[in-house]
């Protein structure tokens, strides 16, 4: 298979671009804008693949999607490319409307016009796989509100959408016009919402690597609010290739939930990295010595919970790694790169970028 890949340079892109190229025999072209989470560092590994092509266009330019779909001609979409910090989305929405809800639209549109000029078994064999999140349904009960015998409830793919942040109310929007666009237009789509997602190659203003590099530099560890807010945590490398078995097995016009089954409270998950830590980089003090608590932000969810039931039973797809397994791999990994994180850190990967990918004109 060719399999276009947006926002392949991201944290979660990157992952699935290395899992197609190691694991299987399909080829991919990477289409990404490269904004300040994009990092082609991430993609070393397999950047000299014949089977690996990189684009640097963004998603909101159709006359270059509509170039890359006639020359590539692939056979699938795999649909990535987007805005995720939930905080830039509180201090500037805009970027996240622009990327979030006008780029999934261009694409959609790019798509259907490739798709419609297929011939009847490329048209029967296509796929248009949007990737999202589980944040698009807003927040569960949290064990504190609820009698300590009741039975938790989990996101399901019949869940209604609640979304709380501009970030998650762009990714409602997009899935929303996914699939007006199948029911409209007829293109094939599936969508998958995911839990929140760690591991290597991961962007240092989320929570874990933020934390593991902050440790390290001897830095606060901030924590918002009293640090209770409960995630489910899945191992981006359990992700990846939970979206290839989705794109290649899934069933049109379905919905699938993917989820690590690791539900943390915040404050243990920053626990536990201090704990490794102190094993694997040991000091005079004990790194939990750093957390430090600040004020929460606005509109914070605080928890969120996946059923990944139907795509365990469907397409026996199952999380590979614990948190407890993933979360020392993850810390080793950013003990292991130090390169790759003083290129972020100092921004010298944007130098990099500004040299080697000038803008079509």
């Amino acid at each position: 298979m060719k399999l276009l890949v947006t926002g392949g340079a991201g944290f979660i892109g990157s992952a699935v671009v290395r899992h197609i190229i190691e694991n299987t025999l399909d080829h991919v072209i990477n289409v990404d804008k490269l904004t300040y989470a994009g990092n082609p560092e991430s993609l070393k590994v397999i950047a000299n693949s014949e089977r690996y092509v990189f684009e640097k266009v963004d998603i909101c330019e159709r006359s270059e999607l509509d170039r890359i779909f006639s020359q590539y001609k692939p056979d699938a979409v795999m649909h990535l490319a987007a805005e995720s910090h939930v905080d830039r989305s509180i201090t500037g929405p805009a970027a996240f409307i622009e990327t979030n809800i006008v780029g999934t639209y261009t694409l959609l549109e790019a798509a259907r016009f490739y798709w419609s000029s297929l011939d009847d078994e490329s048209r029967a064999a296509f796929r248009f796989h949007h990737i999202s999140t589980d944040e698009v349904y807003g927040d569960l009960p949290h064990p504190d509100e609820l009698n300590t015998n009741a039975e938790l409830p989990l996101f399901l793919e019949s869940t209604p959408y609640a979304p709380s942040s501009p970030y998650s109310a762009s990714k409602a929007s997009s899935d929303h016009l996914v699939r007006a666009w199948m029911r409209t237009y007829g293109l094939p789509t599936i969508i998958t919402n995911c839990s929140n997602n760690y591991g290597p190659y991961h962007f240092p203003e989320k929570l874990i690597p933020l934390v593991i590099l902050n440790a390290l530099e001897g830095k606060k560890l901030p924590i918002y609010g009293k640090g209770d807010q409960i995630r489910d945590w899945l191992y981006v490398e359990d992700h990846a290739r939970a979206l290839y078995a989705v794109v290649t097995t899934g069933n049109i016009g379905n919905t699938y939930n993917i989820g690590g089954h690791n539900e943390m409270k915040n404050l243990d998950v920053v626990e536990n990295i201090c704990r490794l830590l102190d094993e694997l980089v040991p000091k005079a003090t004990k790194y939990s010595d750093q957390i430090t608590y600040v004020t929460d932000r606005p509109g914070h969810d605080r928890r969120y919970a996946i059923d990944a039931g139907k795509i365990n039973q469907e397409l026996n797809w199952h999380p590979q790694e614990t948190f407890e397994s993933g979360i020392r791999k993850t810390v080793q990994w950013y003990l292991d790169n130090s390169e790759w994180i003083k290129n972020v850190n100092s921004g010298a990967y944007q130098t990099w970028i500004d040299k080697n990918y000038k803008e079509r004109k």
